[in-house]
């Protein structure tokens, strides 16, 4: 009782409603950055287009060298910030996908280049200070892996900054992207009871795939090829041991999941298999059948393969599996196939279209996840006022 008579608060109740208020904000930033970082994935899209050659209206003068740093740092950056401060738990855990997303909106916006390059690096410190806080809780070979990756975003984000073109620094943000993904895969094959001796191949590959990206800017030659080497082992490794080779066999979603997995490995092993081939002979179509059989091939079967895991996690909405979702999966696969083999004979019309398609595929997939998203929630709100017109009218 307080010195008037009326109740006092206790503390308890005071450190409840604060946290209730700390969730609550977060609660209305995570669909805000989300939202970001989907702006930043459409803009790529189209900035991606005008580089294919395709005429389209440019927008913003800038945004035809953006299309790079706006998917790998923009949509995908984000997105996995994102990811890692959902599982860390705590509010300023959220400064990293923050900076991120509003980085991505300079770019997208074309403030400044340097602006958003700024914002964006800061934002991948913030992911390594969170990773920091991550291994403290949980100190594992999967963990350290991500956090590798984390470090590895940093050091490319560092070079984009100070102005080294990205045809010169793309692998530090491949090893961002594949580091963070083989970090996830291996935590989930300790559901196969993945003994000690099978986790030294992974960290062999893994080790040679670092020294590779570390040496390949002073020496692309060695360094590219060696990295190459390492993603191929590690495709291998996941090929072998990654809990998808069993359910696959299952029905319905895990057979889904595991089919766009086994797809997103093929693809690795094919981008190892070039980066091992073509060095740092990079021309329009080595370049690009380097690149994106990996981010397209290797990340987005992995995007699709998670995101019916992943987006109910970030956004607190469900999604329902469609057999559907196939549909963007396939155009997908069968448009970079269409696309390796245009840049492996020099095919530009072949090129332009497998690419093409691969846009209209990426949108599919943001299309049918939308719809699956907002089925589910009509299903729920139906559920909900179903179950309160029964309860009237017992």
């Amino acid at each position: 009782m307080s010195r008037t008579g009326t109740p006092s608060a206790s503390a308890s109740d005071t450190a409840g409603e604060t946290l209730s208020a700390a969730r609550l904000k977060v609660g209305y930033i995570r669909p805000l950055v989300l939202l970001l970082s989907i702006a930043a994935l459409l803009a790529a899209l189209w900035a991606g287009l005008l580089r294919l050659g395709w005429d389209l209206p440019a927008l913003q003068p800038e945004l035809y060298s953006a299309h790079g740093p706006l998917m790998v740092c923009g949509f995908l950056g984000t997105l996995i910030s994102i990811e890692r401060s959902v599982a860390l738990g705590k509010g300023w855990s959220y400064t990293s996908p923050i900076l991120c997303g509003v980085g991505a909106f300079a770019l997208i916006a074309g403030v400044g280049s340097s602006i958003g390059a700024a914002l964006i690096t800061l934002g991948s410190l913030g992911l390594v200070v969170n990773f920091g806080a991550i291994i403290r809780r949980q100190a594992a070979l999967f963990t350290v892996t991500m956090a590798l990756g984390a470090v590895a975003w940093l050091v490319g984000n560092c070079l984009w900054l100070a102005g080294i073109p990205v045809i010169r620094m793309f692998f530090w943000w491949t090893g961002f992207l594949v580091l963070t993904i083989v970090g996830e895969r291996l935590e989930l094959s300790r559901l196969t009871g993945l003994g000690d001796g099978n986790r030294l191949p992974f960290i062999g590959s893994t080790g040679l795939f670092l020294i590779g990206l570390a040496i390949a800017l002073p020496v692309p030659a060695l360094g590219l090829r060696m990295a190459g080497l390492g993603m191929l082992a590690m495709a291998l490794w996941l090929l072998r041991y990654d809990l998808a080779r069993r359910t696959v066999r299952q029905k319905t979603l895990t057979r889904y999941i595991a089919v766009n997995l086994l797809a997103g490995y093929f693809w690795l092993g094919v981008g190892g298999l070039g980066w091992l081939w073509f060095g740092d002979n990079l021309t329009t179509f080595h370049y690009d059948l380097m690149l994106h059989t990996v981010f397209l091939g290797f990340v987005f079967s992995m995007i699709f393969a998670h995101a019916p895991i992943i987006f109910p996690s970030v956004t607190g909405r469900a999604v329902s599996y469609s057999p559907v979702f196939y549909l963007h999966s396939v155009l997908l696969h069968l448009s970079l196939l269409l696309r390796a083999a245009s840049d492996l004979s020099g095919s530009y019309t072949g090129y332009r279209w497998g690419g093409l398609l691969n846009v209209i595929a990426i949108l599919l997939f943001v299309i049918s996840t939308g719809r699956a998203i907002a089925r589910e929630a009509a299903r729920s709100r139906g559920f909900t006022l179903g179950t309160v017109v029964h309860g009237v009218s017992r």
